[in-house]
C-alpha cells in the first residue's frame, strides 16, 4: 500500500539570533540552499518556495510520509547553523563572537528559538504567503522585481525555470 503524505505544507520562517545579517555572504545562503536539496533528494520534504535573506530565510514546505515537521526543522537548523559556525569559525572568528550567549546548553546561537511554523490548510493562505515570500526581497529593496533576486523560487514561479532543480509547483 503506498504511503500517504498525511502533513499540510508549512509557512516556515527562521531568524538568525537578533536580527543580525548573517546571511548575508553567498557562502551562507549556499549550505541553506545545500541543506534544502538534501532535504528534497532523501525525500524528507517537498519544497515549494523559498527566499534566503540577509537575517531570515522563509520557506514553504511539506513533509513526506512518515517524516515529523519538528524532526526535519531542528535538523535543518542544527545542520545549517553547524556549518555556518565551522566557517565562521575557520575564517571569521571575530564574527562568531556576536553569537556568543550565556545558555546552558551551548556556547553560540546562531538561529533564533522557536522558529514560525504555520500549516497552509486553504489555497487562499497559501497564495498569501508564496506572494509574500517572493516580494520580500523587493520590500527589503534588494531588488525591483521578485525574480530578479537569486536566493528565491520566484524566478521559477514567474517563468517555469528552476535553476536550482528541487523546487516543486504549489499546483502539481
Amino acid at each position: 500500500m503506498p504511503l500517504f503524505i498525511t502533513e499540510y505544507p508549512q509557512f516556515f520562517t527562521a531568524t538568525n539570533l537578533e536580527w543580525k545579517k548573517l546571511l548575508q555572504p553567498d557562502k551562507y545562503k549556499d549550505i541553506i540552499i545545500s541543506s534544502l536539496r538534501f532535504l528534497v533528494e532523501n525525500k524528507r520534504i517537498q519544497l515549494y518556495a523559498f527566499v534566503i535573506m540577509p537575517n531570515h530565510l522563509h520557506l514553504i514546505w511539506q513533509m513526506q510520509p512518515l517524516i515529523h515537521p519538528a524532526d526535519v526543522q531542528r535538523d535543518f537548523l542544527k545542520y545549517t547553523g553547524q556549518q555556518i559556525r565551522h566557517d565562521l569559525r575557520q575564517h571569521h572568528p571575530e564574527v562568531l563572537e556576536h553569537f556568543k550567549v550565556n545558555a546552558a546548553d551551548r556556547e553560540y546561537q546562531l538561529w533564533e528559538r522557536n522558529p514560525l511554523s504555520i500549516e497552509l490548510r486553504t489555497d487562499e493562505v497559501y497564495r498569501q504567503k508564496l506572494g509574500y515570500i517572493h516580494l520580500n526581497p523587493v520590500r527589503a529593496g534588494i531588488c525591483s522585481l521578485p525574480e530578479e533576486y537569486k536566493y528565491s523560487s520566484a524566478l521559477f514561479y514567474e517563468t517555469g525555470i528552476d535553476n536550482w532543480g528541487f523546487i516543486s509547483h504549489h499546483r502539481d
